[in-house]
């Protein structure tokens, strides 16, 4: 089942902070989510910021059901619960 992710941005500070919705045929949830501009430096190379929260819910999409990644997070905290993360993200862009 595929999902639809909307990324708005509600704030453009350091760290940037994000709605992020995501949709499939059983719901949806919704998160706040921040990304510091080092890491979206360092992760995301040339994409935006609004891509790169995208690519980071695809990534957590294919290992867990939306209902189970957190409500309000930084993209910081991923690789403390998959450690293959920034190794792995550039697959989702």
């Amino acid at each position: 089942m595929s999902a639809t992710i909307s990324v708005l941005r509600v704030s453009g500070g350091d760290p940037m902070s994000f709605d992020v919705t995501v949709r499939e045929a059983n719901g949806e949830t919704r998160h706040r989510v921040t990304l510091s501009q080092d890491d979206l430096a360092r992760l995301a190379g040339e994409a935006n910021a609004e891509a790169m929260i995208e690519a980071s819910f695809r990534f957590l999409l294919d290992r867990e059901p939306k209902e189970m990644i957190l409500p309000r997070f930084d993209v910081s905290v991923i690789s403390r619960y998959f450690p293959d993360f920034e190794k792995t993200l550039p697959a989702y862009f």
